[in-house]
């Protein structure tokens, strides 16, 4: 019996593991992008970070992607920057693989 005791304890673990380095994979992603889009907005140093943890703190929104994406989408729209919603997008699914790649190599 307590070796399925062990096993369940064991899965438990690693879901929370799991669950703790998506966590941190998707915030990083949304710093990474927040950059990405601060640069598209003319913003550089502070005032580029302080905008990297405005996106990062929209995903704080709703569930998902969406908050972050329309965030983003709206700054742009304000500051007349040309980019497709397909970019945008496109561009957090590639950061969201470097994130990936960041966080598991420490």
């Amino acid at each position: 019996m307590s070796n399925m005791k062990d096993r369940e304890e064991g899965f438990e673990r690693k879901f929370a593991f799991d669950e703790e380095l998506k966590f941190k994979a998707f915030a990083r992603r949304n710093k990474l992008l927040g950059l990405w889009a601060a640069e598209k907005l003319g913003k550089s140093g502070a005032d580029a970070d302080a905008y990297a943890k405005e996106v990062v703190v929209s995903d704080f929104e709703e569930a998902g992607d969406d908050d972050v994406f329309r965030k983003v989408r709206k700054d742009f729209d304000a500051a007349g920057v040309a980019q497709s919603d397909h970019q945008i997008r496109r561009t957090m699914e590639e950061l969201l693989a470097q994130a990936v790649e960041q966080v598991k190599n420490g």
